[in-house]
């Protein structure tokens, strides 16, 4: 069985659920360094010290979570969560996990998370609004990111949304993108995924 080392939100979890895939899953705190199951050093599961991290069946270690999410769509082809090799739309999603990855998750979300005060966050926040403007026209007149249908880009951009809420930025200014995104949360999967997540960030607060 696959493991999945995360810290909430998580789109891992969405991909995993889509995909129908059963995994064990352990909470890994990205300040302390902690496995929270057992208290252990979350150095020692991935040197990087950062989340996700998708333990494989043979014991190997994959991390990034371009090459997590990918991973997980190829487990379960027919699920359709990737189009298939040799299918021109394989390398859009490509694109897509790379630019949400880079221009919000580290270009935003991680100074966002990390740094509180309005001076750090000014170049940020100012840049945050030119990125989204990418992904708010090419949803303009189309439902998901790549191709028909929702893919491992749709859980996460469907993530990086919802934590961009979470770090003062209010998606209701791109009226396709918060279209999209309550459309991605009424599907079973994403709706059971954040929930579950949701309830271990306000455990954790507690």
């Amino acid at each position: 069985m696959l493991q999945l080392y995360f810290f909430p939100m998580a789109s891992s979890r969405i991909a995993l659920m889509e995909a129908g895939v059963e995994a064990q899953y352990h909470l890994a705190h990205i300040w302390t360094k902690k496995v929270v199951d057992d208290d252990t050093d979350f150095r020692d599961v991935s040197p990087k010290g950062a989340v996700p991290v998708l333990v494989l069946e043979n014991g190997e270690r994959l991390t990034e979570s371009a090459a997590v999410l990918q991973y997980i769509a190829d487990v379960r082809p027919q699920a359709g969560l990737a189009p298939r090799f040799g299918d021109p739309d394989r390398y859009r999603l490509q694109e897509w996990l790379s630019f949400i990855g880079a221009e919000i998750h580290k270009a935003f979300l991680f100074p966002a998370f990390w740094y509180k005060d309005d001076g750090s966050l000014a170049k940020p926040r100012a840049r945050i609004v030119q990125t989204l403007s990418a992904p708010s026209a090419h949803l303009a007149d189309r439902e998901f990111l790549v191709g028909h249908g929702f893919t491992v880009a749709d859980a996460h951009l469907t993530w990086a949304l919802l934590l961009l809420r979470h770090a003062g930025i209010d998606i209701a200014q791109w009226p396709s993108l918060a279209a999209y995104l309550e459309r991605m949360q009424a599907r079973p999967a994403v709706r059971e995924a954040i929930a579950t997540e949701m309830a271990l960030r306000k455990t954790m607060a507690s």
